[in-house]
């Protein structure tokens, strides 16, 4: 779980896919809260960081987008040579 599918059952323009699996937290006396954790190399990818915040935007029953309202300056992977 949280891994992406190979890349031999899927071509290589396809996107990378991450299978979770809904998570629920049961607390005394409260109403059980659903969750799904966000996967580390995918969160890496994007630049994603602990606090940052998200929204669902749902587009139907079978498919919701992750939007992010602020999106933080790019960082670069390395220096620009002189």
């Amino acid at each position: 779980m949280g891994r992406p599918f190979s890349r031999a059952l899927h071509g290589q323009n396809d996107p990378a896919r991450y299978p979770l699996k809904v998570q629920a937290i049961r607390s005394r006396g409260q109403q059980p809260r659903l969750y799904v954790y966000f996967p580390l190399p995918l969160a890496a990818a994007i630049g994603l960081a602990p606090g940052e915040l998200v929204e669902w935007e749902l587009l139907d029953r079978g498919e919701l987008h992750l939007v992010r309202r602020q999106l933080p300056a790019p960082r670069a992977r390395r220096t620009a040579p002189k």
